[in-house]
């Protein structure tokens, strides 16, 4: 049996640094929350402010990290408690990227809609060299909303 428990920013980063594939932690966020099973800690989803400027309307806040150990049903449980924990926030809108080679099944579950590709590429540009150690791929962008920012 699966239970949500809240866990400090710092916390979830730690266990992001530790467990996720392909990502490693965010450097801040407007909060986390943890799942826990008999043995601890199983999951940690980090919730903040969009990282694609467009969306950062004041109404939409973004899944930035979402990392379990692999128990079933982790993901859509935290991926459902944070939606629910944004909207209570006052946010509208709460999207999240995964990879074209991600099934989206804890997506799905927890009641997101797939909105389409997007994005990828490389931070780095001439002026402003960096060393990706993310995939630079283009995504899949999810979302959970209601009211009008559905519609645009």
């Amino acid at each position: 049996m699966l239970e949500l428990v809240p866990v400090t920013l710092r916390d979830a980063r730690f266990y992001v640094a530790d467990l996720h594939r392909h990502h490693s932690a965010p450097q801040g966020g407007l909060f986390a929350i943890g799942a826990c099973g008999p043995c601890g800690v199983v999951g940690v989803v980090i919730v903040g402010r969009p990282v694609a400027r467009r969306l950062a309307d004041g109404w939409t806040a973004e899944v930035t990290r979402l990392c379990t150990d692999g128990t079933k049903n982790a993901g859509s449980m935290l991926y459902q408690a944070a939606w629910r924990a944004a909207r209570s926030m006052g946010y509208r809108r709460l999207v999240t990227y995964t990879l074209p080679s991600e099934s989206g099944s804890s997506l799905r579950g927890a009641g997101w809609t797939l909105i389409g590709e997007c994005g990828g590429g490389s931070w780095s540009r001439v002026d402003r060299p960096r060393v990706d150690r993310h995939p630079t791929q283009r995504k899949l962008r999810w979302e959970r909303c209601e009211g009008a920012t559905c519609d645009g």
